[in-house]
């Protein structure tokens, strides 16, 4: 208890969640009275990070960057245009659709939000839609970042499962496919409901115009994933040859990457990853003190008296996830949580570590779209200048829709585990 109030309280002044976890580890041994585990506290944190696994997310964030920074967003965005700009809420769909194929590039949702929503808004603006609306659809299609491979927060949840990356990539594909058709079919509906505009439409020249341009920037994803979908590489080596891949299409394709800018991506992608492996440390720390005070053991008893059966136990994840969701990040309620329910899921109702991950990770994101903190909103807002609070009202629907793919995956395990098997 202690313990506990220690770390609330201090997250709670404002210092940052990982060295919430170390000093929380520290006040566990002093109140402990036990001076002995200081000598194993150091070796908990590099253990943390000692995996070949954790490699990948440098790599993933410098394809991010190297993207960005290379033209290859307004491609991908343009490509989605050809496809289905000119229907009704067209350029809604076109948020979502280059929201996904970006996903399949940059894994990260903060990142994916920052950058559609300088892209889409502006242009959903100019054809005649709410810039709140516009801005907070931008942020639901990040929901789709941390979801479909590559993910960062699917190679942090391998690392605390020690299940494999490929693995847990894999099974975000289907249910990232899902998430995108289950927005279309809001954005019928809502689109039948207020009218949404159409596009101009494209020539049949024009569309192919722009489709053999942006042809090229599909081969990243496609590396990527199907390299691994293959057997051909693992999770770390597809990132590097997919970073290696996005540095040749934006130097000699769309011609906007500059091997001399490499050094300041690099320097970036080194500081976010740095910030993220801190964490994976000390969640290895924090993790190491609530198996040695016993809390997945206390928690599993109280659980195991309220949950009779796995669905029942899901769906009380979905529940405790989505509150802790609205308050603290996504890789942050990774090391709080996982430690603690993982070895329920799997050990007391059988579920597949891979398939609990899928849930776990599809919650703590929905989190970042939730109120009170919300932070895919506030970074659509810092962008676009549209206000928080009435982003989350206008696209509650979305919120509902992700909800209901949270309760299926809960019951049907195979939405997850389908092309793993």
């Amino acid at each position: 208890m202690i313990t506990s109030a220690a770390f609330f309280v201090i997250m709670l002044v404002g210092v940052p969640i990982g060295l919430c976890l170390c000093i929380a580890g520290i006040v566990f041994i002093l109140v402990s009275g036990n001076p002995l585990l200081f000598q194993s506290y150091p070796l908990q944190m590099f253990g943390g990070v000692d995996s070949y696994g954790l490699i990948a997310i440098p790599l993933f964030i410098l394809i991010g960057e190297i993207m960005n920074g290379g033209g290859i967003t307004r491609r991908i965005v343009d490509l989605a245009m050809a496809f289905i700009g000119s229907v009704r809420g067209g350029l809604a769909y076109v948020n979502v659709l280059a929201n996904m194929f970006v996903a399949s590039i940059l894994g990260s949702a903060t990142a994916q939000v920052a950058i559609m929503s300088q892209i889409m808004v502006p242009e959903m603006e100019k054809q005649g839609y709410d810039k709140t609306f516009a801005a907070g659809l931008t942020a639901y299609g990040g929901m789709l970042g941390p979801i479909i491979p590559p993910s960062v927060m699917f190679v942090v949840y391998s690392v605390l499962a020690q299940v494999s990356v490929s693995d847990m990539l894999i099974a975000g594909i289907l249910p990232g496919l899902i998430l995108t058709a289950l927005f279309f079919a809001v954005i019928a509906l809502m689109g039948y409901v207020y009218n949404y505009p159409r596009a101009e439409k494209q020539s049949a020249r024009q569309r192919l115009g722009t489709i053999l341009a942006a042809l090229p920037t599909l081969s990243i994803p496609i590396i990527i994933v199907g390299s691994i979908l293959g057997g051909l590489a693992n999770a770390t080596e597809a990132a590097a040859i997919g970073a290696v891949a996005a540095a040749l299409v934006g130097r000699f394709w769309t011609r906007q990457f500059a091997f001399s800018r490499l050094p300041e991506m690099m320097l970036r992608a080194g500081v976010y990853s740095a910030v993220v492996l801190f964490l994976v440390a000390a969640a290895a720390v924090f993790s190491w003190i609530l198996i040695y005070g016993k809390v997945p053991q206390e928690t599993a008893a109280w659980i195991q008296t309220v949950a009779k059966d796995p669905i029942t136990f899901m769906l009380l994840t979905n529940v405790i996830l989505l509150v802790i969701g609205t308050v603290i990040d996504g890789i942050p309620g990774l090391i709080m949580t996982v430690p603690i329910l993982l070895p329920i899921a799997t050990e007391i109702y059988g579920i597949d570590p891979r398939h609990f991950g899928v849930v776990v990770v599809i919650n703590l994101v929905l989190g970042l779209l939730s109120p009170p903190v919300g932070l895919c909103f506030f970074v659509a807002a810092a962008v676009t200048g549209a206000k928080p609070g009435k982003m989350f009202l206008v696209t509650l629907p979305f919120f509902g829709i992700a909800c209901v793919l949270l309760v299926l995956l809960s019951i049907y395990p195979f939405l997850s585990l389908a092309l793993l098997k």
